[in-house]
């Protein structure tokens, strides 16, 4: 079991690697060795509340598919142990960051005294504008 958070845990059965070869340089060892991992996550049987399943799709954007798996790509590290940890890892933020509710906004309104402030300074901004034009003098 992989802890998201304190209410949240993922089953590590549910999440389905493969391997494959790394594009971009490396010499000799690209070419034999699979080092590059392929996470993919079922967000549909995964137990997530709607709101964040929501959340989810925006904050994964491409990497969610149509039919709800969210697939990981990770090849920046020559072994195949440090791309599967940080492509669980890329996992297990994102989950975090969706099951995050953000709090409402509440509109408020201005201070009587910041909206004096405000507009005095507006004042003096006019002001000084006003006082750089030329003059113009009538004959």
């Amino acid at each position: 079991m992989i802890r998201i958070t304190d209410s949240f845990v993922i089953d590590r059965a549910d999440i389905t690697e493969s391997f494959i070869r790394a594009s971009g340089p490396g010499g000799q060892n690209v070419n034999k060795v699979s080092t590059a991992v392929e996470l993919r996550y079922d967000t549909t049987r995964s137990g997530l509340p709607e709101d964040a399943r929501t959340r989810l799709a925006t904050l994964a954007g491409r990497l969610l598919t149509q039919d709800g798996v969210l697939v990981i790509q990770a090849q920046s590290h020559r072994s195949q142990e440090r791309n599967r940890a940080e492509a669980l890892q890329r996992l297990v933020d994102l989950l975090r960051k969706s099951l995050f509710r953000p709090k409402k906004r509440r509109a408020t309104k201005p201070t009587y005294s910041s909206t004096l402030k405000r507009l005095d300074s507006k004042a003096k901004r006019g002001k000084t504008k006003s006082l750089r034009r030329a003059k113009i003098v009538m004959d």
